[in-house]
């Protein structure tokens, strides 16, 4: 990816703060939003442009390229993200870069892995709990009809994973209606969690933020769109 100068980039995000507030003002004029810049591909001076231009939440698919830019960019004051899916062998390589918060938690081995280990260290995390809402063999994440269950046995038996809500990645699929329903699947579930503490209902993509919204996200991750040239 190359980098890209800082009127390219404020164009990129304009567009797509644009594209959210429509979306998000069609659900509520109260409905807030939060953008997360999927960082993986693009140099870290876009990282820096973009945190000029007003940008702070960044996030990262792998635990390595987490700890190589945190270490870059120490810096500056932004808030990470891991949002790619965790092997246990990174358990505690992720614990030490201690992010904001961790959006991937796909299953209860994964979260009983994690909370020995961040018990352990002292140490508690902020999580998401992935959903796997369009059934999709190549996705991981926990079957809709088990992740209230689930979600309620991590907070009870995990103690130092602290639940914020839920996470999940839309249909794959050229089909709108069928993402359409992936999401709806998700927040349903987000919202029969609220009474449980959620907070965060994290679904869209740049292929799919606005869609996501209007089913209720209130935060998207977004990369290819503001990187492009």
């Amino acid at each position: 990816m190359q980098i890209l100068d800082k009127e390219q980039l404020r164009k990129n995000l304009d567009e797509v703060i644009w594209k959210m507030e429509e979306a998000r003002i069609s659900v509520s004029e109260h409905h807030i939003v939060k953008l997360v810049t999927v960082a993986k591909y693009t140099p870290i001076e876009n990282i820096r442009t973009l945190y000029e231009l007003g940008q702070r939440a960044f996030g990262e698919n792998q635990v390595q390229q987490l700890k190589e830019r945190m270490g870059l960019l120490d810096d500056l004051p932004l808030e990470w993200h891991m949002i790619g899916t965790l092997q246990k062998n990174k358990i505690n390589n992720l614990i030490d870069q201690r992010p904001a918060l961790m959006q991937s938690l796909d299953s209860i081995d994964l979260a009983v892995e994690l909370n020995k280990k961040l018990e352990a260290k002292g140490q508690k995390i902020s999580c998401l709990l992935q959903i796997n809402s369009a059934k999709e063999e190549s996705k991981s994440g926990i079957m809709p009809e088990e992740a209230i269950d689930i979600y309620q046995q991590i907070k009870e038996t995990c103690p130092n994973i602290n639940l914020k809500g839920v996470m999940s990645i839309g249909a794959h699929t050229e089909d709108t209606a069928i993402i359409q329903k992936s999401f709806e699947t998700t927040h349903n579930i987000y919202q029969a969690l609220t009474n449980k503490g959620a907070t965060i209902c994290s679904m869209g993509m740049s292929g799919d933020y606005e869609l996501a919204i209007k089913c209720g996200s209130n935060l998207v991750r977004v990369g290819s769109a503001l990187f492009k040239s």
